[in-house]
């Protein structure tokens, strides 16, 4: 079933209104804005935080919004390099689930794509491989009610962007977008075509994030003060890989921004643990960065002379630290660092005034639980508070210890049962504004970068998230 009803705008009128709102944001009209990023290409120029002045608002809020509920959940899928290709099968596990359509550029990755959904059992889907641009076609077809998009990160917003208009919900692969402008123009196009687009965090699916979710609720952490979350993961040989990425997009974003490329990973679930946009807000951030060594030493060690990364400069800090503030006063530590060698961490702390919990390795300290200042053993909360989505898949198929599977599962079901997502573009914009504003605020030697109210206000009503009810 095609939700496109007489009740959703044109693309024409979606495009002229959202371009008005960008004036209010000193952006200019829609189109120019995103002319580059419409092309694929990575920006010329870092991509500064804009004035955080909020629009009207040119449609109702997303805010709790369901799906509407269908039999079967058609899906179309765009970028099928690692990331992608491995998403496919767990759609696939899916009954209620039809993979309709692939696309990405290099053909052979397509047909291989298409090739696991005959086997799946599933009829052979649509294939799009014309140029950079043939998943404007793919969007554009009437039997597919959701996206997937994972490719590199400047195609993310163009593409998220093409699907709502041609009425599709879509999901992105983290970030969401590069820019704080297209963070607002996808909150805008959210409400204007009624769609949602949803940013593809699956850490907020794993066992211990949700577990530490649904323990906060239950107060055992007494009131929260503080959390933690990164992404430290050593990248350094995938980076400079010849085959691993599609060319070098990713290494070159290290030339172009100084701040934190990442965040995602780290600052969702914690923004779960508090209820950002659910009752408290992210206001600002201030971020601090290290010098950027670490990949040029590595090229300078394992490249040979002559290879086109010895034509690059890297300004990306081997290490961001930033601190954001909420509304409520409490603290997140958001940490990034793809550069230098170290063991892979999300950090994933919280703290509040009963006790604290530490992942990596995952460790806590509750009062009256424990005493002594002695850690303790984080498995005996298993029982009663891991997540129904858990309990009910305990040995998930896919990688990442089974989150992937987890969030596909989560978000298929409520497409086909007519839930609200778990989360939704307000999260998106939030999760993703430390992209820019911890460029922005290293740049000015850490000063405070306001984090826009994507919400308009919707922050302030409590609804559910992660921590969901099992359906009935």
């Amino acid at each position: 079933m095609n939700e496109q009803t007489p009740h959703t705008p044109s693309r024409r009128k979606v495009l002229r209104t959202t371009a008005a709102a960008g004036t209010g944001l000193g952006i200019g009209a829609l189109g120019s804005v995103n002319a580059e990023a419409a092309t694929g290409t990575a920006p010329a120029t870092p991509p500064e935080a804009a004035t955080t002045t909020v629009p009207r608002r040119l449609g109702a809020t997303m805010a709790g919004v369901p799906f509407t509920g269908r039999s079967t959940v058609r899906v179309g899928l765009i970028g099928l390099g690692n990331r992608g290709n491995g998403m496919i099968g767990l759609y696939l596990a899916l009954p209620w689930v039809r993979v309709v359509a692939v696309c990405d550029p290099v053909r052979e990755k397509a047909e291989r794509a298409a090739a696991k959904v005959v086997a799946a059992g599933q009829p052979a889907p649509a294939v799009y491989t014309k140029g950079e641009e043939d998943y404007e076609n793919l969007c554009a077809r009437s039997d597919i009610d959701f996206v997937h998009v994972a490719t590199p990160w400047d195609s993310h917003f163009p593409i998220a962007r093409a699907a709502m208009l041609a009425g599709k919900h879509v999901g992105v692969e983290c970030p969401v977008a590069m820019r704080l402008e297209e963070l607002w123009s996808l909150v805008d196009l959210s409400e204007q075509t009624r769609r949602h687009c949803m940013q593809l965090e699956n850490c907020c699916y794993g066992r211990n994030e949700m577990r530490v979710l649904r323990m906060a609720h239950a107060g055992k952490f007494g009131t929260i003060l503080h959390g933690a979350g990164a992404y430290n993961h050593d990248l350094r040989g995938l980076m400079f890989s010849p085959t691993y990425y599609e060319g070098p997009w990713r290494r070159l974003w290290h030339t172009r921004l100084k701040g934190d490329l990442y965040p995602n990973h780290g600052f969702g679930p914690v923004a779960n643990y508090m209820d950002i946009n659910r009752g408290d807000r992210a206001v600002s951030i201030s971020s601090f960065g290290t010098p950027a060594l670490g990949l040029a030493e590595y090229r300078e060690e394992h490249m040979p002379a002559g290879d086109p990364s010895w034509k690059e400069t890297y300004i990306g800090s081997d290490r961001t630290i930033s601190l954001v503030q909420t509304a409520k006063g409490r603290v997140i530590r958001l940490e990034h660092d793809v550069s230098t060698p170290h063991p892979y961490s999300r950090i994933n702390s919280l703290g509040g005034t009963r006790g604290v919990f530490e992942d990596y390795p995952a460790r806590i300290y509750l009062e009256p639980d424990h005493k002594d200042d002695q850690w303790a053993d984080f498995s005996a909360y298993a029982g009663e508070f891991d997540h129904w989505l858990w309990k009910e898949h305990a040995n998930p198929p896919g990688g990442h210890g089974g989150m992937d599977y987890i969030m596909v599962y989560r978000l298929m079901q409520c497409m086909r049962l007519g839930l609200p997502p778990d989360f939704d573009v307000y999260d998106a914009a939030t999760w993703t504004a430390p992209v820019p504003l911890s460029h922005a605020s290293i740049k000015a030697k850490g000063a405070p970068q306001e984090i826009p109210d994507f919400t308009r206000g919707e922050w302030r009503k409590a609804r559910s998230g992660v921590d969901s009810v099992k359906p009935a």
